[in-house]
């Protein structure tokens, strides 16, 4: 007689049964019982060897008490990073730019810099304009930033009459979608001139004149190079961007040069949701601490998996829990997490080693030799580990005898 299949709701109550009783954490629970309900020929025995299993394999996962995971996830993410490469990434295609990889992004992501060398967004969008190229353009015209220079063929000064003559590029303000009228207003907003729009023969002109009393050969210069530099179309600091496959191939995204978060989520058509930049502090600014840890997380990540150097997640987690644990990032260094240490021997030890005991001196600050880089200076014994408690048991209390 062939054994019993096991149910639906036999497997949800067994598997479930683990992460209620035993504290098996509940997204691993509900992996193993969709890909359990997707087989449809487990036993019940077989769902209950394989329950077992799923324990066991928690259980061993566990970190034991005194085990030193700072130490082993410091020594798990430097080895790894002696391998790492000095390069930089660079995007093919005709508006090509680089993207910082291996140990320089590394290096940026633990000190926490303010601005990254070249800052990226990658800008999913809607479903509606992320299945073709061509809807996804209309997205790309919005937010990639557009200056007068970029529509411009050269853009002359003219010191007979005053003026400051731009000579127009049909084919780019028709590829970029470039609406005259409105380039005309805003060029408009600079004092004390008047800009006319004028044909001549087939060269198309817009005309910004000046006043003739105030005007001088630098101020004329000045204003030539404030009018190439004014943006006409798209959101500031999005230098450019290029249309490309997201990971999973089956959508279009933007990929840009230079970050303005809060601007593009509020364009219309952009996935709020998934839309992300590699800048930390921006991240931090306008989605939350919660979102610069994730980001953190993904980043380094991403860095090690580039370079085909596998390190356990696990110690990128408490990385970044560290440094985001106090509602702020704080980098891995003098000025963040090991500066701020209480220990000044500890403090001394990272860097600056005269500056910190001369401070601490002035001050009379005494260091309780609680932790591991004070005691290795003084040459006794370290209390190494997580988890680590020393237990107090009064015997003399427990030895009198009970009143009945």
């Amino acid at each position: 007689m062939s054994e019993n299949i096991a149910s639906e709701a036999y497997i949800r109550n067994t598997l479930t049964a683990l992460s209620v009783e035993e504290g098996v954490p509940r997204a691993l629970c509900e992996k193993v019982i969709a890909r359990c309900l997707k087989e449809k020929t487990l036993t019940e025995k077989q769902v209950d060897y394989l329950t077992l299993n799923v324990f066991k394999s928690y259980e061993y996962s566990k970190i034991v008490p005194s085990e030193a995971v700072g130490v082993v996830a410091a020594q798990s993410i430097g080895e790894p990073g002696t391998q790492m490469t000095l390069r930089t990434f660079h995007y093919a295609g005709v508006r090509e730019f680089s993207v910082t990889q291996g140990l320089p992004r590394l290096i940026e992501l633990v000190d926490a810099r303010r601005n990254p060398k070249t800052p990226v967004m990658y800008v999913y969008l809607d479903k509606e304009f992320s299945d073709t190229e061509e809807n996804a353009r209309k997205i790309h015209k919005q937010i990639e930033e557009t200056r007068i220079e970029k529509i411009a063929k050269e853009v002359d000064v003219d010191l007979s009459e005053n003026t400051i003559v731009i000579h127009l590029d049909r084919d780019m303000i028709a590829d970029k979608g470039i609406d005259l009228e409105d380039t005309i207003e805003k060029l408009k907003k600079f004092k004390k001139t008047k800009v006319v729009h004028r044909m001549e023969g087939d060269d198309e002109q817009i005309v910004v004149e000046t006043a003739a009393e105030e005007v001088t050969i630098p101020k004329l210069q000045k204003l030539r190079e404030k009018i190439m530099k004014k943006i006409i179309q798209g959101i500031k600091s999005i230098k450019r961007g290029i249309i490309d496959t997201a990971p999973n191939k089956k959508e279009f995204r933007i990929s840009t040069e230079g970050t303005n978060l809060e601007k593009v989520l509020l364009v219309d058509g952009v996935d709020k949701t998934r839309t992300y930049c590699n800048d930390l502090h921006e991240t931090m600014e306008i989605l939350g601490i919660e979102a610069a840890r994730n980001l953190l997380i993904r980043e380094s990540k991403k860095v090690l998996d580039d370079q085909s150097l596998d390190v356990d997640i696990r110690h990128l987690l408490l990385t970044s829990d560290l440094m985001t644990a106090a509602g702020d990032i704080s980098q891995i260094g003098r000025h963040g997490i090991s500066g701020t240490k209480e220990s000044v021997l500890a403090r001394a030890a990272f860097e600056v080693t005269i500056k910190q005991l001369i401070d601490a001196s002035v001050i009379g600050e005494s260091d309780m030799l609680k932790g591991i880089p004070e005691n290795v200076i003084v040459g006794q014994l370290c209390p190494v580990g997580t988890g680590d408690i020393q237990l107090y048991y009064d015997w003399q209390a427990q030895a009198k005898p009970k009143k009945s």
